[in-house]
């Protein structure tokens, strides 16, 4: 399973995903962490409402299973599905967290967040 991680900093989660600088993406598999790299986030807004370039955004983390961040748009939620990608909406803070509860089973899914 390839996981994309919306990071301004590497540490911390993303408030907003078309904002993010860039994600941490992992390579896990059983449980395990295989790799890992950081990717520039191509298409990110630029503070105007409907600047973010979802084309772009998608494509950068297309080979991804799932993306986590601590909030997104319905927009690009939808284009990640349409994508075969799952979103996950995270309350976590930060990506090694994250992960740690997601190889745990216990990430919990806030798509109630989604604005």
């Amino acid at each position: 399973m390839k996981v994309a991680v919306a990071t301004d900093d590497k540490i911390n989660i993303s408030h907003h995903f078309g904002r993010t600088l860039g994600f941490r993406v992992f390579d896990i598999q059983d449980k395990k962490i295989l790799n890992e790299e950081y990717r520039q986030n191509i298409g990110k807004s630029n503070g105007q409402c409907g600047s973010c370039d979802h084309s772009s955004m998608v494509n950068n983390i297309k080979d991804c299973d799932l993306v986590i961040c601590y909030g997104m748009g319905q927009g690009i939620y939808n284009d990640l599905v349409r994508n075969n990608i799952q979103a996950i909406i995270t309350e976590e803070i930060t990506v090694d967290n994250a992960i740690k509860s997601l190889m745990g089973d216990e990430l919990i899914n806030r798509l109630d967040r989604l604005h």
